[in-house]
Parts: C-alpha cells; sequence; structure tokens
C-alpha cells in the first residue's frame, strides 16, 4: 500500500509539471505573437520545446529509479513477512540413572555405587543370629508368623521411633532412635518422608526358601520414602536410601544395597555392633 502511494504521487506530479509546462509555452506563444514575426516566433517555440522535452526526459527517469527503488522495497519486505525456517531440535542428551542437578526428589532413582557403603561392616548371617539369640521359631513360610523363643521374645519391644512404629529388639530400637534423631536435625525432609514396611517378621528370606530372614529376630528393618517401596533386585535405589545409608553406616548398620541381590530399602546391625551389644549384656 505505501509503495502503491508513492508511486501515484510521482505520477501525479509528473501531470502538474507537464500542465505547467504547456501552461507557459502558451503564454510564450502569446507574448511571442505580439513582438515578432513567424519564423523568430517559431525558432523561439522549438527552443522552449527542446528545453521541456529534456525535463520531461529527466522527471521520466527519476519515476522509473523511484520505481525500482520501491520494488526492491517490496522483495525485502517480502522476504523478511515470509515464515522461519524450521530448525531440527537436538537430540535430547540421556541423564542416565543419577538424578539430574538441582532434582532433590527423594524416591528418584539412581545407580548405585556400593564401594561407597557399608566399609567395614559384615552382614551378620543367620547363623550368627541364632548363635545369640536361638531360633525365633520351629518352621518358617514366606509369610509373617509369631516369633515362639522365649528368650527372643523377652527382648522385642514395640516403639515409636520417630516418624515409625515398630517391633524389634531393644537394642536396636535405641540404635535406631539414635539414627533418627540425628536424621531429623540434618536431613529434615528425608526424615519426614519416612516410613515403613516393617520389622519384626519371622519368615524365609523372600524368594530363598530355606533362609531364615534377619527380621525374623526382629534385626531387620524396611524403610520407604513417600510411601513408596524401593524395587529389590534392580541394582538402583531411590535418591533418599542413599542418604540414610549414609547415617545408618555411621552407626554401624549394614545396608542391604550390598546384598548379591540388592534389596535397598533393607537396614540391620551389623555383626561388630552385635558383638558390641552382646559384651554389654544386652543380648
Amino acid at each position: 500500500m505505501r509503495s502503491e502511494g508513492l508511486l501515484s504521487a510521482v505520477v501525479i506530479g509528473g501531470g502538474i509539471v507537464l500542465a505547467a509546462v504547456a501552461f507557459a509555452l502558451v503564454g510564450d506563444l502569446l507574448r511571442g505573437a505580439k513582438d515578432s514575426g513567424p519564423e523568430a516566433m517559431l525558432a523561439r517555440v522549438n527552443r522552449d520545446l527542446d528545453a521541456k522535452e529534456a525535463r520531461i526526459g529527466a522527471l521520466e527517469q527519476a519515476v522509473e529509479t523511484l520505481r525500482r527503488q520501491i520494488d526492491g522495497v517490496n522483495d525485502r519486505l517480502a522476504t523478511l513477512a515470509a515464515p522461519p525456517v524450521p530448525v531440527p531440535a537436538p537430540p535430547p542428551v540421556s541423564p542416565g540413572l543419577a538424578p539430574s542437578p538441582g532434582n532433590e526428589d527423594l524416591i528418584e532413582g539412581m545407580l548405585l555405587a556400593k564401594g561407597r557403603f557399608n566399609k567395614g561392616i559384615d552382614r551378620p548371617t543367620p547363623a550368627t543370629l541364632r548363635a545369640l539369640l536361638g531360633e525365633p521359631r520351629a518352621s518358617y513360610s514366606d509369610t509373617c508368623q509369631p516369633v515362639t523363643n522365649p528368650k527372643l521374645n523377652a527382648l522385642l519391644e514395640t516403639r515409636k521411633v520417630g516418624p515409625i512404629e515398630v517391633t524389634m529388639v531393644r537394642p536396636a530400637l535405641d540404635s535406631l532412635g539414635e539414627i533418627m534423631d540425628r536424621l531429623a536435625r540434618d536431613e529434615p525432609a528425608v526424615y519426614a518422608a519416612l516410613g515403613t514396611a516393617g520389622a519384626l517378621c519371622a519368615r524365609h528370606v523372600r524368594g530363598a526358601p530355606g533362609t531364615v530372614s534377619s527380621h525374623a529376630w526382629g534385626m531387620a528393618i524396611d524403610l520407604t520414602l513417600s510411601g513408596n517401596l524401593d524395587r529389590m533386585g534392580d541394582r538402583s535405589t531411590q535418591f533418599g536410601l542413599v542418604v540414610l545409608a549414609e547415617f545408618f553406616n555411621d552407626a554401624g548398620w549394614f545396608w542391604g544395597a550390598g546384598y548379591e541381590r540388592e534389596d535397598s530399602m533393607h537396614f540391620e546391625p551389623g555383626e561388630a555392633l552385635l558383638d558390641t551389644w552382646a559384651a554389654q549384656g544386652r543380648l
């Protein structure tokens, strides 16, 4: 629209100039008729016409120059108005199994780094627990059953420890309470999300018939975060359980992520801790 208006203005201007030329020519002719003869008048008219034609030619060239400039502007405007050429997005970077930077999700899975944990802490075997506390009951299955051993029953207690309530042997509950106190102070978000999938449970190890679980002696606890169970045996663990493992290892507890078949929600007192409790007469 702007370019068409500019061209119209130029054409109208050219018409006005031509009209002025014609008017001046007629005026010259009338004045010349009074002062001279036909030959002199004709010569003067020819000179005037030549001058006017030169001016008209210059105006026509100017109009053509303006037209070319307008065409160039239109071409540039068309280029600017064209839709952008889509650029393909770069392929996403694989985040791997570790949490992305800044992600504090407590239940986000991360690749296990077993070498960092359970250093100097030995997992107590069923034989060790049996020697300390006797057999919890005469027979087992894959489901929880009552403890029938009187000595062990005398050591068991149900207690609220931090945000959870569990049944374990008293020395384990005392140690667990100390861990919870430190956790509440240093990692309140993990502490607030903490839950349990059970502690005392006289049964076989899941998936291993014939092997009695540490849970049968009230010597192990399974922990959850925000109500989510960590999947056993997938060689990864919830981020918050890694945080918990630091606290439990510091207190002498073994983390189940170190099992041949990873069990990251499982924690139990290490053998050295059991020996200490036994030496103190607490078992």
